[in-house]
């Protein structure tokens, strides 16, 4: 059945880019409400945002939400990983700025919060979409896939010249609490050069490599603490696919390969799964579907403890 939080959390913090301080809850929601973000700072107007794959505003550094009348809300990226990761089907997220605090710059503090008021069941089934047909997109070296397949599977592969980085490829399934326990605390990364351009052009305002990012530099992690994985960064691009996947407006069941792939392809990957004639179905899930859903078995114990 779809679930919704039992009660709400409030989370405090900074956006990555802008900087700007900003507090943000997750309220429960009824069945069928879906993920919907709510500008409260805003205080006349359309101020709903929905969380779908058809409200992207492609942009290459996180992905950014826009509603018809253009008001928008970025960097929804974590904290979708989290409500997908913990089986969360409907949720209202007030938020009174443009963007979503980055806390620790992973989804871990979101699914501690989600996990510590617990889930309600509602009473309408879980519905999802099924990858009936192979799709892929690609931009230079970079691609995206969704293939059928039993449950949601997440294949990346990363390559970067920087050799604290380098080579990376990781693949997981997706469910049984998998996203929790392997992925959630892992940490947005960057170059040191690409914070140095991000903030001459006014970005990075409230990245802090000490806090909310992991900073390389050549064969150096210039980060207090070092890394949490060995390979933290292919561990983040699977947790940021997972967020934007989760933008398909339901549960998702395929197989996702990316390969150097970044937000706005994933979501071009989205829409050309929708475009694409028989190339996925909504089956209304049964106990057995259900269980191959990211989120199902989740339990607290596999939640990392630096969340």
């Amino acid at each position: 059945m779809q679930t919704t939080l039992k009660s709400s959390i409030s989370f405090f913090g900074y956006g990555l880019h802008s900087g700007q301080r900003v507090s943000m809850i997750i309220r429960p929601a009824s069945a069928e409400h879906g993920i919907w973000f709510a500008r409260t700072d805003v205080a006349v107007g359309d101020r709903m945002i929905p969380a779908r794959w058809d409200a992207v505003l492609r942009s290459p550094l996180c992905t950014k939400l826009e509603n018809a009348t253009g008001l928008q809300v970025s960097t929804v990226e974590h904290v979708m990983a989290a409500l997908a990761g913990c089986g969360v089907h409907n949720a209202l997220i007030e938020i009174d700025g443009p963007e979503v605090p980055i806390l620790d710059g992973s989804a871990a503090p979101f699914v501690r919060g989600i996990m510590q008021r617990g889930l309600r069941t509602l009473n309408a089934p879980v519905r999802a979409f099924e990858v009936l047909k192979q799709v892929t997109v690609t931009d230079g070296v970079a691609s995206a896939t969704l293939a059928p397949a039993e449950t949601l599977k997440i294949d990346f592969e990363i390559d970067f010249e920087d050799v604290a980085i380098g080579h990376q490829k990781k693949s997981l399934v997706m469910n049984n609490g998998s996203f929790a326990r392997e992925l959630c605390d892992s940490r947005t990364f960057c170059r040191q050069a690409d914070v140095d351009a991000m903030r001459a052009n006014g970005l990075a305002l409230g990245g802090n490599s000490g806090e909310n990012a992991v900073v390389f530099e050549g064969d150096r992690v210039l980060s207090p603490g070092g890394l949490r994985h060995s390979d933290e960064p292919v561990r983040h691009k699977m947790l940021d696919a997972l967020g934007d996947l989760a933008l398909a407006g339901a549960p998702l069941i395929g197989h996702y390969k990316g390969v150097r792939a970044g937000h706005s392809l994933t979501n071009t990957l989205l829409r050309t799964l929708f475009a694409t004639p028989d190339a996925v179905r909504m089956i209304v899930c049964d106990e057995a579907a259900a269980s191959r859903l990211p989120g199902y078995g989740l339990v607290w114990d596999e939640i990392p403890a630096v969340a």
